[in-house]
């Protein structure tokens, strides 16, 4: 199983940044997986996984988190205002807080129901028409106000351009999560996480080197 080969390369990767294993969690990112690979993970002790939609995630994970302890689930994809309950209740961090009416809507949906996950702010550094995610120059506005409605803001979360050389995007990350107090990196993936390690990252999102490439869903 591929598993293991990541985990002692991101040991390598944080002793080569002066680093402790310990300050980087690794998401396993199970979308679009058949259920046998996602098993296979799971079986091996791993706990950690990423989705990209609520909806895919509820047809699958309640099961599993019955019958495997310990399980925390991390929403990686656009969220639409209209799932926030659902994501809310499913999901222990969220990583794409990407817009002022996510945030008051997640806002709201803390208070009614009495908690809230763990929030990354996206972030799109590459300034991307068709990427979601807050302009870096808007970011420190941002994250002040998403503090401002009580919050669980943890730290930013990047997708660099793929035509783009990743660590200048997960250095501009770095820093403006540094200059807001914010210590959570989500950031790399399985072609660069080696190379987000370095630059601090807290949280990987690695799909494919664990799991084989993604199958399709029927359309």
């Amino acid at each position: 199983m591929p598993l293991p080969d990541i985990q002692d390369r991101v040991a390598q990767a944080c002793a080569a940044a002066d680093r402790s294993p310990a300050e980087v969690t690794l998401i396993a990112v199970s979308k679009v997986q058949p259920p046998d690979r996602v098993e296979a993970v799971l079986k091996a002790g791993h706990r950690i996984f990423g989705e990209n939609r609520v909806q895919e995630a509820q047809g699958k994970w309640p099961a599993w988190m019955d019958i495997y302890q310990g399980v925390e689930l991390h929403l990686l994809g656009p969220l639409q205002s209209n799932k926030a309950r659902s994501a809310m209740e499913l999901f222990h961090a969220i990583h794409s807080l990407d817009r002022p009416k996510l945030a008051r809507r997640l806002a709201d949906m803390a208070q009614e129901i009495g908690r809230c996950p763990d929030l990354f702010i996206q972030i799109n550094t590459g300034e991307e028409d068709q990427k979601a995610g807050i302009p870096p120059s808007e970011a420190d506005t941002f994250i002040r106000e998403a503090r401002a409605m009580d919050l669980p803001i943890m730290g930013l979360m990047c997708i660099p351009p793929v035509e783009d050389t990743p660590s200048l995007h997960f250095a501009l990350l770095a820093k403006i999560a540094a200059r807001n107090g914010l210590t959570g990196l989500s950031m790399g993936m399985s072609a660069d996480f080696e190379e987000a390690i370095a630059f601090g990252a807290t949280h990987i999102r690695v799909g494919s080197a664990i799991f084989g490439e993604r199958v399709p869903q029927a359309t």
